[in-house]
């Protein structure tokens, strides 16, 4: 059966260290894979291929790896190292799955939706756990969690992990009841009172005795 995932063809290297520069310069991206079936090995992938893969995929989508022209492999990007300045991927680690085992991976959670107490209200959304680790088989991975923000119609409500929408074949590892979401209220800043100051007297004028009023 033909699979519908997307391809990435790979070719080995012999480049390693400094010379991953010249690759680099060349288009091309130096990884490494390993996983079930396969021994770790040093590899490259067209640069721009890779970019529209990601662009395509998410970060735990599978994909169909082939090395120098071999049978393809189910894998997925189990790390994309990125440059600290022009932000554009420099290395890359692929992870060739077994279809029926379990794997571990992080995934992003994301709120859909408008909450009442932020846009009504004037709230801040204070977003407490941005990424959450799952189990699941590979073709089960999500590529993240959603949580409905229309539930936050006040602040004393919370989104809490077991309140996630989680398709069916994946577990959460995370205490269900550590919170996800909430909105904080708007900061009341109360303005200092401060008594009022009498008028000083005139030049030549004495100042008016305790219990005395001032001259009109």
């Amino acid at each position: 059966m033909t699979s519908t995932r997307p391809a990435l063809a790979a070719t080995r290297r012999t480049e390693t260290g400094k010379k991953n520069a010249a690759l680099r310069r060349a288009g091309r991206l130096p990884a490494v894979v390993y996983g079930h079936g396969v021994e770790s090995a040093s590899i490259s992938i067209d640069a721009h291929e890779f970019e529209l893969l990601r662009r395509r995929s998410g970060p735990n989508a599978l994909i169909d790896l082939s090395i120098d022209g071999h049978r393809p492999r189910a894998a997925i990007v189990h790390g994309v190292h990125i440059h600290p300045v022009t932000r554009r991927p420099i290395h890359v680690d692929l992870f060739v799955v077994k279809m029926t085992e379990e794997l571990t991976v992080e995934v992003p959670v994301h709120g859909v939706g408008e909450s009442e107490a932020v846009h009504r209200k004037g709230g801040t959304l204070f977003h407490a756990l941005d990424r959450l680790k799952v189990r699941a088989r590979p073709d089960h991975l999500p590529q993240a969690l959603e949580a409905n923000l229309a539930v936050l119609a006040d602040f004393e409500q919370v989104i809490k992990v077991r309140d996630l929408h989680v398709p069916d074949g994946v577990t959460v590892l995370a205490d269900p009841d550590e919170d996800v979401f909430r909105v904080l209220p708007p900061r009341v800043v109360e303005e200092e009172v401060r008594p009022a100051v009498a008028a000083a007297p005139a030049e030549g004028e004495a100042a008016p005795a305790e219990g005395e009023a001032a001259p009109a």
